[in-house]
């Protein structure tokens, strides 16, 4: 079978189509024949081995994992004696390792059925950014109807998402993009759009229940000035921070930096300032399967890309300016 691999750390001509081996499924396992994978900032630090300091857990000198992808949709061919939820050709969606590959084994628990309504290429682009703009709002953000919610970034990927569940869930959503975007933001359903090139938010005196931030482009200070008195701000990622951008010591110096700033501010105010490391969860699937059954959700996206040309894809997740997700269409 085809998959996207990379040997080495490196820009995105490390990645190349090779014949691999067939998965097999152990006994927890299903075999899922790909029909789309999608791509996420995720891969290319992956790819790249950036920040370095995350060499640690993924390979010092060479990647130890050698394969693209998480993101996953498509049609169960064989399921391991222990699976209970598939049967071959049911159609899952979900997120495992490797999804850019024609098949790929993934455990039963990081798949659910697809939604009839939606095709695999949007089934394919609701796998990490979707986890992270859900687990962001409700687990960190405790978002409610009636709330007033800001998304920063809200035309990328995890903020497409974070803008539609914020208000399937009955909250008053302020979306923050570029002058391009802002069209497509009102469309997905923000309730008040601002086009960041004319108008910086954390000046504008309007406060937020929840600020959403996928971008990391304004300093804490004037972050706080903004949250509501019992505010809180949720910071998932720098969504327009390419691989120039790290400068190895620095960036990771700069990083810890606000990590202490934000524990330090806890600490002496009523605001709550903090972090994400979203983590694939069964039930979680299974909630952003009900949105996107229901139509509150539906995935945007921007681009559709064929297997072969997987390192175009990547080219362009690194630019940093994917109107929501970026699409690897391994089955036509």
């Amino acid at each position: 079978m085809k998959a996207a691999v990379y040997a080495e750390y490196g820009p995105p001509d490390v990645v190349r189509i090779a014949e691999v081996e067939a998965p097999v499924p152990r006994d927890d396992e299903v075999l899922v024949e790909v029909h789309a994978a999608s791509l996420n900032p995720y891969d290319w630090h992956f790819v790249r081995g950036l920040p370095r300091l995350m060499r640690l857990v993924s390979g010092l000198r060479r990647p130890k994992d050698t394969r693209l992808g998480a993101d996953v949709a498509g049609r169960v061919r064989a399921v391991g004696v222990g699976v209970t939820r598939f049967k071959p050709g049911d159609a899952a969606f979900g997120i495992c390792r490797g999804s850019v590959a024609e098949l790929v084994c993934a455990p039963e628990s990081a798949l659910v059925e697809m939604p009839v309504n939606i095709s695999f290429e949007q089934a394919a682009g609701a796998g990490i950014a979707a986890v992270t703009a859900l687990q962001a709002l409700r687990d960190k953000g405790r978002v409610r109807a009636g709330q007033t919610v800001l998304v920063n970034g809200a035309a990328g990927g995890v903020g497409t998402f974070a803008v539609q569940i914020a208000r399937a869930v009955g909250a008053e959503v302020t979306g923050v993009c570029s002058a391009r975007n802002v069209e497509l933001v009102k469309s997905i359903g923000a309730d008040h759009v601002v086009d960041y090139i004319r108008e910086d938010f954390t000046k504008s005196g309007r406060r937020y229940d929840l600020i959403l931030d996928c971008v990391g482009n304004h300093s804490l200070g004037a972050l706080t000035r903004v949250l509501a008195a019992r505010g809180t701000y949720v910071g998932v990622g720098g969504g327009g921070v390419r691989p120039e951008d790290f400068s190895g010591v620095a960036w990771t110096a700069a990083m810890l930096g606000r990590s202490i700033a934000q524990l330090v501010r806890n600490l002496f105010g009523r605001r709550q300032l903090t972090g994400l490391l979203a983590k694939g969860k069964t039930e979680d699937l299974e909630t952003l399967r009900g949105f996107l059954a229901s139509g509150e959700v539906t995935p945007v996206i921007d681009r559709r890309f064929a297997l072969a040309e997987v390192r175009d894809a990547l080219r362009y997740v690194e630019e940093g300016h994917a109107r929501g997700k970026v699409v690897i269409a391994v089955r036509g």
